[in-house]
Formats: structure tokens, sequence, C-alpha cells
């Protein structure tokens, strides 16, 4: 519990971080005013966000299930939780190519990390059996 409780809290900040980076971006680009219930409502959303992309990386520290599983049951809630969010806030339209556009996207964007990550802890793991195998 402590551990979703901080993932949750380091998730929320880093989606108000993001926030806060995409607003200073469109106030750079030169627009004088910001709505401010669009504002409000994508804060929330890059919020939400952050927290359930952290969170749900608890997934990964179930040592009772597989990998396979593991993965298939973050993708599904990733997947689930964020195209709830990005249409209910509009982040795109609720259209048949938009949603084929954006869910090929993530998929592509989800396989990108996910092999990024798994190859990164793989090699953590090796040095650390190196360490082990000649200390």
């Amino acid at each position: 519990m402590k551990t979703f409780f901080i993932r949750s809290i380091l998730g929320i900040f880093f989606g108000a971080f993001l926030s806060v980076l995409m607003t200073n971006a469109v106030v750079l680009s030169g627009q004088e005013t910001l709505d401010s219930g669009l504002f409000l409502r994508n804060s929330i959303g890059s919020m939400l966000c952050g927290w359930f992309f952290t969170a749900s990386t608890l997934y990964f520290e179930n040592d009772k299930w597989s990998l396979a599983k593991q993965t298939a049951a973050h993708f599904v809630t990733i997947i689930v939780l964020y195209f709830v969010l990005a249409v209910g806030i509009g982040w795109f339209p609720f259209t048949v190519s938009s949603m084929l556009l954006m869910i090929a996207v993530f998929v592509f964007f989800y396989i990108l990390f996910w092999t990024a990550f798994y190859l990164y802890f793989k090699n953590q793991a090796r040095k650390m059996n190196e360490e082990l195998n000649n200390g």
C-alpha cells in the first residue's frame, strides 16, 4: 500500500509537471490568453494519466504472475483508462479513423517503452549476477 501511495503521488506530480510544460509551450508560442476550463480539464487529465501510468506498474511486482500475464494486465489497464480519459477530455475525436490511428500509435509506443524497460532491467540483472559471481 505504501508503494502504491508513493507511486500515485509521483505520477500525479509528473502529470502536473507535464501539464505545466505544455501550458508554457502554448503561452510561449504567442497565445495571449488561455481557456481556463480547457486548461483545468487538460491538467486534470495529465495528472490522472501520470497516476495510472505509474501506479499500474505494480503489476510487474507480482512474482506469482508470469511476465506475459503482468504485461497483459498492465496493457489492458492502461489502454482502457487512457482511451476513456482521452476521449472524455477531448484529446482526440471519437471516430473510427481517429480511434484506429490512436490505438496504432499507442501500441507502437507501448511496445517501444516495454522493450526498452525489459532490456534495461535484463542488463541490470546480468550486471548484478556478474558481481555476485565475481565477488
